[in-house]
This record gives C-alpha cells, structure tokens and sequence, in this order.
C-alpha cells in the first residue's frame, strides 16, 4: 500500500551504529522531474532519523511551493499569501504524474500557519476526496484579528509586563489590529496619526512588515474563513499543540477537532503536547519558548505524528 504525505519528509528511527544515510546497495530511485536526496539526523537520545526527501520540479524548472524558501524561486518576505495558496495547489494537482505516489491516498501534513489553511488546498470535491487524513500542528482557526489579539496578550506577559500594563497594551492593541485588519487601514497611516500604538508594533520600526512577511500577506488571511474550511473535514486528524507554544492559542486546535468530529465523530485527536513549542521544538518553560532557547529534540514529538499514521494503515478503509 501507497502512503503519501505532502509537503513533509519521510522519518523513520534507526540504531546508533547502522550505516547512513543509506544502507542499501542498489542505486538510488529515478523518476522524471524529481530529485531523490537521502539524508540523516541525530536526535538526542542516540538514534539516528533517517531522512528521504523528493523534490519535485514542473517543466518550468522548480515547482513553486512557499516561494522563496529552499530550493524554490521567488522572494519570500515579498509573497502573499494568496500567491503561496496557488503554489501548494499547483503542488497538490501535479501527484498525479508520478506513478509513484498513489494519489487517491494523501495525507495532508500543515504546520503553524499551514497547520490551519491545509484544508484548503484541495479545492473540488474530487481533489478533497483524495485527501485520507490531516496532520496539524501548531495551526489556528479563528479570524487573524482574534489572533493578534492572543498572542499579543502572551507576548506582553512574556516580555514582563505586569497584568496591569498587560491589559493597558492590550487596550492600545485593540485599537491598532482593529483599525488595520477590520477597517483596512495601512499601518504607517494608523501609527502616524497615533504615535502612541508604534510602541506596540512587533517588527518595531518597519511598519510594512510582520513576521517577516508584508502585510499584504495577513490581511488576506484575515479575510479567510478556516472554521467553515474545517467543518468539510470528514477524513481521520490529528490535531497537535505545545505545551509552550506562545504563539498559537490551545483553543484553536481544539475547535478544530470539534468541527471535525461534528461530521465524523472520532475521527479527530487533539493532543497537548508536553514540553513542545510552536512546532515540533523542545522547551522546558515558557520562558525558554519564547526566548528561543530550545532543548535537545526529543523525537516522541515526532513520534506521536508516525505511530498515528500507523495506526491509520492498520484500520479499514471506511
């Protein structure tokens, strides 16, 4: 049986001692406009992940997905987001032509910002029935605007803000989100004719960016609507959070769940998982989150995401 995961790579644990980052003897897999790249990593504990990553490429050259990262063309701190949307279609709709890849049987891997809009790659219906299950990690689900607001409020407490200074900002922040994302306004414009929300600004004085990505790019995710997105996922998901994941909400990931298993009941699990940040990074405390200061990986993270799609191999199709 086939099993294909977009847009993640294939890990599975090996011993200390055995041979990387490819034992085998035969030559290495060939198939047309795809680079085959073996390649390994050391976790913590010993062990040895062995990495098998495939690089797809149109007949343009290289298949535009997330522009500007890796080995794909582009700019990424220039991209919107409808432009990256277009790239993972484009993406999701050429699997067809490898012989390879049973493309009736997708699992669908999103994390952060992908961890809430993968639904929505597959656009027809018969593109969304060849998507089996969901793999979400670190995703959200609300309007960006709630969004903002949320991980402001972390934000503020994590910088050592008082509760009282927190809620103070979080006034001031109200302002500044809702003038921007709900009225439309440019932030320059807002911020000029309110000096005192610049304070507030995360990426300080570069008022046309956020996170690296201009805004463009989060005003077209506030317009999305994930929650109806979700609420058509019928295929079995799992549905991941970090214990110390300051910048995704806990509720996100569990309305996710809910919507799913309103269609099918069961068929989503939602899991907190312990010591892990925004994706799949080991903390010991918040604090350490937010400073970046991470620990060794600890693969059981990793783990949690394989023994379920092993689990899904072993039940009948339904």
């Amino acid at each position: 049986m086939k099993l294909t995961i977009v847009f993640v790579l294939t890990i599975s644990s090996l011993a200390a001692g055995d041979d990387l980052p490819r034992r085998a003897k035969t030559p290495r897999e060939n198939y047309p406009n795809v680079d085959v790249i073996y390649d390994s990593v050391t976790a913590s504990d010993g062990h040895r992940l062995r990495t098998i990553i495939t690089k797809s490429h149109d007949a343009k050259g290289k298949l535009p997905v997330k522009q500007g990262v890796g080995d794909s063309e582009g700019d990424c701190a220039a991209n919107d987001f409808e432009s990256e949307l277009a790239g993972y279609r484009a993406a999701f709709r050429t699997l067809k032509k490898y012989d390879f890849i049973d493309a009736n049987r997708v699992y669908m891997l999103g994390i952060s910002n992908g961890g809430g809009f993968a639904p929505l790659i597959p656009e027809s219906e018969s593109e969304q029935a060849q998507v089996v299950g969901y793999v979400s990690v670190g995703g959200w689900v609300k309007t960006w605007f709630e969004h903002m607001l949320e991980i402001e409020r972390r934000r503020f407490a994590l910088m050592g803000k008082s509760p009282g200074e927190v809620t103070e900002r979080m006034k001031r922040a109200t302002t500044l989100y809702y003038e921007w994302l709900v009225k439309g306004r440019s932030v320059p414009e807002i911020v000029k004719e309110r000096p005192e929300l610049a304070g507030l600004w995360p990426d300080g004085k570069d008022a046309t960016h956020l996170y690296g990505r201009p805004l463009k790019f989060y005003e077209q995710l506030h317009k999305l609507n994930l929650a109806a997105a979700w609420s058509r996922v019928k295929v079995p998901s799992i549905i991941l959070h970090g214990q110390y994941d300051w910048i995704m909400s806990r509720e996100d990931p569990e309305l996710m769940a809910q919507y799913v298993d309103a269609n099918r009941p069961g068929a989503a699990r939602f899991m907190e998982v312990p010591e892990m940040g925004h994706t799949f990074q080991h903390y010991l405390s918040w604090a350490d989150a937010f400073a970046g200061k991470s620990a060794p990986f600890d693969p059981k993270m990793l783990r949690i995401v394989t023994d379920w799609l092993e689990e899904q191999q072993r039940e009948p199709a339904k």
